[in-house]
């Protein structure tokens, strides 16, 4: 044996003791020269070192669980354990502090973060190895709001979420229903709150898709713009602008460019929008005809019955 190990070179006879020990060298793979063989030793040297306490611990807590896990499943408990603390992957995860407890969110001017994180699919049971970024990001850019998104995990307990949102355009309303819309006319965002209340307003069935033409009829209000509440598409065709005052201006279905031009005539001259009126009708071109409330309705009666009365 000894001549053996000496013609292979494993080894040699140590004076002093009484058996033959064989001391094999260090396992070289040269890759490239000799750093590779370098590297190659110092990687072999890493993996003999002995495992850090902490992680013997976070293994051990590891493998109790997963035999817990086992046993909740095979008694008819797994659902229940799963929907308190999250998958059987996250839960070991989390064991190991790789849970989610950090979630930083750019980008947000319209979404509420809560409502962001939702829909990412983001919560307190999370973990980031089993968290997967690239169905949250299609999650998030499937919501009408938002443009793009960005998902990216930082180990070992963040999540980082970019979004850019599409921009709301103008405030539609429906049946009841009112939502936000893009330029395109597409809703974007239900309107629950007053973020939305500086943009234009329309309302009507196929009003969302011809707002642009609305946004023009309120450039060419100039001075009377800011008292435009809402424009109501009647029938599919042509505009009525309702006032913050209540009076509604009936425009007619083609060259409502030119009533929009006589109003602001009349307003300039007689101050017509001051009058006691209800409406404005412009339908017919070159007549305007005003609908009185009661009270002025009465009164204009009263004054034409006193004029024909004192006729001879």
């Amino acid at each position: 044996m000894r001549l053996l190990s000496a013609m292979l070179g494993w080894g040699q006879a140590r004076p002093g003791m009484a058996g033959v020990a064989l001391e094999a060298p260090p396992h070289r793979v040269v890759l490239r020269g000799e750093r590779s063989a370098h590297a190659s030793l110092r990687w072999r040297i890493r993996l003999d070192r002995p495992a850090p306490r902490k992680l013997e611990v976070a293994l051990t807590v590891a493998v109790l669980l997963g035999a817990g896990l086992l046993g909740a499943e095979r008694g008819g408990q797994l659902d229940a354990v799963t929907a308190q603390y999250g998958g059987v992957g996250d839960w070991i995860a989390c064991t190991l502090r790789l849970g989610v407890r950090m979630v930083t969110v750019s980008g947000a001017m319209h979404m509420s973060e809560r409502k962001i994180l939702a829909i990412a699919g983001v919560d307190d049971k999370k973990s980031l190895p089993f968290f997967d970024v690239a169905q949250a990001r299609a999650r998030l850019e499937a919501d009408p709001l938002i443009k793009q998104a960005s998902v990216r995990k930082l180990y070992p307990n963040q999540i980082v979420i970019e979004i850019v949102e599409r921009t709301p355009y103008a405030v539609w309303q429906k049946d009841g229903d009112v939502r936000a819309i893009a330029a395109d006319g597409a809703p974007i965002d239900e309107v629950n709150d007053g973020r939305y209340a500086d943009l234009p307003f329309v309302v009507g069935e196929g009003a969302n898709g011809r707002v642009r033409e609305f946004v023009a009829l309120l450039d060419a209000m100039d001075e009377l713009k800011p008292r435009v509440e809402a424009g109501v598409l009647v029938d599919q065709r042509r505009w009525n602008l309702r006032l913050k005052s209540g009076i509604d201006i009936k425009l007619p279905e083609s060259d409502p460019e030119a009533a929009i031009a006589e109003l602001l005539t009349l307003q300039r001259q007689s101050r017509i929008l001051e009058k006691d009126v209800l409406a404005l009708d412009f339908r017919v071109p070159g007549r305007v005809f005003a609908r009185l409330s009661e009270e002025a309705a009465a009164a204009w009666a009263d004054s034409h019955a006193a004029k024909k009365g004192a006729q001879p």
